[in-house]
């Protein structure tokens, strides 16, 4: 008796690898899709099935598939155990097997687009990462959100260049003030409140923790909102990119700008596929 994946059940996993990039509709099931894409994971984890550059276009695919999973309902206790009954399926396939073979090959027909999709977009609830794969001279901005603070522009996310590595940061250009004398990231601590804070503001000040940017630099044109001759670059460490990638993509962070007088102002951005799109960054540039 074969061991491994039936036909139907190859057809079912090869079709949700093929719609990895699309939205999902109000009729799919996201934990399905999330089961699917973390059985493929784990069967490459365990037999090599991919080279690096498809690995990671699949995991951005499984975070896209866990966010939809968390805003239709599903809870993290659901897709913790739904990653782990993938796993154990994964387990009892043999890497031998035709119908995993199978599936290899399609995925690496259905992913082929995804080394020449230099840019893509990742929707929330209420905002979008936009990511940017394409090979610049100039720094410019590799994956970002925007939003307003009053009149002033500001943009965060992380910031790239063919010369320069990856660095989070903010990027702001201030409408009738001077500009701030210290930048901070703030969000839900994991370590103190392991739940996700599902609310439009954020937790409690004991349920928080803060990022302090480790420097600015006159940003370049390349980072500036349009129509805005000049800004600051605050850049970050790269723990407060891990951090904001463990969030639930449902919840808000903020980026706060404490001025001289104490004063402070803050732009509020959502989590989203924040970690969906550092996977497809790390495809590579093209």
């Amino acid at each position: 008796m074969r061991i491994g994946l039936s036909p139907r059940r190859a057809r079912a996993l090869i079709v949700a690898v093929l719609v990895a990039a699309t939205p999902v509709v109000a009729l799919a099931a996201p934990q399905d899709r999330y089961y699917e894409r973390s059985f493929v994971l784990a069967a490459n984890d365990r037999c090599g099935l991919f080279e690096p550059q498809l690995t990671a276009a699949l995991t951005a695919a499984a975070w896209q598939a866990r966010g939809a999973a968390l805003r239709a309902g599903s809870n993290d206790r659901q897709l913790a155990e739904t990653a782990q009954r993938a796993r154990a399926r994964a387990v009892t396939t043999p890497c031998a097997s035709a119908d995993l073979k199978m599936v290899q090959d399609r995925v690496q027909n259905a992913f082929a687009g995804w080394s020449r999709t230099a840019r893509m977009e990742f929707p929330g609830d209420r905002r979008k990462w936009s990511a940017d794969r394409a090979a610049y001279a100039r720094p410019t901005w590799r994956l970002m959100q925007a939003t307003m603070t009053g009149a002033s522009p500001v943009r965060f996310g992380v910031v790239g260049g063919m010369d320069r590595p990856d660095q989070l940061a903010a990027v702001v250009s201030w409408q009738g003030r001077s500009r701030p004398t210290g930048v901070r990231i703030v969000m839900r601590d994991d370590g103190v409140a392991p739940r996700p804070w599902l609310s439009p503001d954020l937790p409690p000040v004991v349920q928080r923790r803060a990022f302090w940017a480790a420097g600015v630099t006159d940003a370049d044109a390349m980072l500036l909102a349009e129509g805005r001759a000049a800004g600051q670059a605050w850049l970050f460490p790269a723990a407060a990119a891990d951090a904001l990638s463990a969030l639930d993509p449902r919840e808000v962070f903020t980026v706060e700008f404490v001025f001289r007088d104490g004063s402070i102002a803050r732009s509020t951005f959502e989590a989203g596929d924040f970690a969906a799109g550092r996977a497809f960054l790390a495809m590579g540039q093209v």
